[in-house]
């Protein structure tokens, strides 16, 4: 029996499509390609992941690199604009709700880069999750069976009880590896599917938003409780 559920973020919680906004940006497949091996492929942009190298830092080097292949004002362009691509994903958050309100833990086990991961925190829906782990805090990326493994240990989740689901073939196998169930995401559609082919249903669709409300209410009362002076 299913207890605990984990998402990967950026191409499951939040949308993360970048050759979609690059191909929106330059419309040229060449060029979308060469920009693309300089920013969201680059080993800077890696780096920035696995928590090794400063935002500035990285945005440095990729212009840099970009400088010596004529591709700076390009470079400069992702580098100003990609976070837009950062919307969250409602149809996932739908899911989310439906599944706290059943009584499953959330977690999250994301490849995300420092300043991302507190953007991504301040969003409505992030008290929906109980625990999870960022790549940059631990120096580990995904599909690295021990990022998975760092997390389990940590809220001592049992294998046979987890879910996780990815966008990344490779990152889903790697848990299926480890003895957790892995849902490789495509689509809300096919999402809600497969989990109800793992036995998880999904109770209706009323109360989602007050759920969502408390548990803000709960995250701040409880952020405020820990910067009050003690006495």
């Amino acid at each position: 029996m299913y207890k605990n559920i984990i998402f990967d973020l950026g191409g499951v919680v939040v949308n993360f499509t970048p050759k979609d906004f690059l191909m929106d940006r330059f419309m040229n497949k060449k060029a979308e390609e060469i920009v693309y091996a300089l920013t969201f492929g680059s080993k800077e942009w890696e780096d920035l992941d696995r928590g090794d190298i400063s935002r500035g830092t990285a945005n440095r080097i990729m212009l840099e690199n970009a400088a010596a292949c004529g591709r700076v004002f390009e470079v400069q362009a992702v580098i100003d604009e990609w976070e837009v691509i950062l919307k969250t994903n409602q149809h996932t958050i739908n899911t989310m709700c439906k599944l706290k309100l059943a009584g499953y833990r959330l977690y999250y086990l994301s490849n995300i880069a420092s300043d991302t991961m507190e953007q991504i925190k301040q969003r409505d829906f992030f008290p929906l999750f109980d625990g999870g782990i960022a790549s940059c805090d631990v120096h580990l990326l995904k599909p690295d069976p021990r990022i998975y493994t760092l997390l389990m240990q940590k809220y001592h989740l049992a294998y046979d009880e987890s879910i996780f689901i990815d966008d990344n073939k490779q990152n889903a196998q790697a848990a299926y590896n480890l003895g957790i169930t892995g849902i490789l995401y495509k689509n809300y559609r096919s999402f809600d599917r497969a989990l109800g082919v793992c036995g998880v249903e999904l109770p209706d669709a009323r109360g989602m938003r007050s759920l969502i409300r408390k548990m803000k209410r709960e995250q701040e009362q409880k952020a405020a409780e820990s910067q009050a002076p003690q006495a």
